[in-house]
């Protein structure tokens, strides 16, 4: 294992935004904050929910927000989403409740998302005619069971 770290600048577009915070020292997560001059709601029709930051990727890393387990056991979800290398922009959070009748309110630094960052595979595509064979072939979606 690597103990090389990368360095992901960060940018406060507004004075009260919190910057990622891993909660634990192993968590592979970051804590992504709400940052809203009010409350916002979310229920089954997705809503954005501002960071209030922007960040700087090194080319090479992969940026993922993802849901919060103890938001998606409430029922409250975020979509998944990439952070590409070359965007600038407010880190903006799609949420919505799954679940029906579920509603939840988001206040001002309240974590909503994590984010997690890997190292991306260099990689080149070959067009090929056939592809090696293996035990399970082609079978997928519930191939494997259930």
């Amino acid at each position: 294992m690597s103990d090389e770290k990368s360095l992901v600048r960060v940018k406060r577009l507004r004075p009260t935004a919190k910057l990622p915070y891993r909660a634990t020292e192993h968590a592979s997560g970051f804590d992504l904050f709400a940052c809203l001059d009010e409350p916002i709601e979310v229920s089954a029709h997705p809503v954005l929910v501002r960071t209030g930051i922007a960040i700087e990727v090194p080319a090479g890393l992969d940026v993922q927000v993802r849901p919060r387990s103890g938001l998606a056991k409430q029922g409250v979800l975020c979509t998944f989403g990439t952070v590409d290398a070359d965007y600038r922009g407010e880190l903006i959070v799609t949420m919505y409740a799954f679940a029906p009748g579920v509603t939840h309110v988001v206040h001002d630094g309240d974590r909503i998302a994590q984010m997690v960052i890997a190292r991306l595979a260099e990689v080149d595509f070959e067009e090929a005619d056939t592809l090696s064979e293996t035990a399970r072939g082609s079978g997928g979606h519930g191939s494997t069971g259930r």
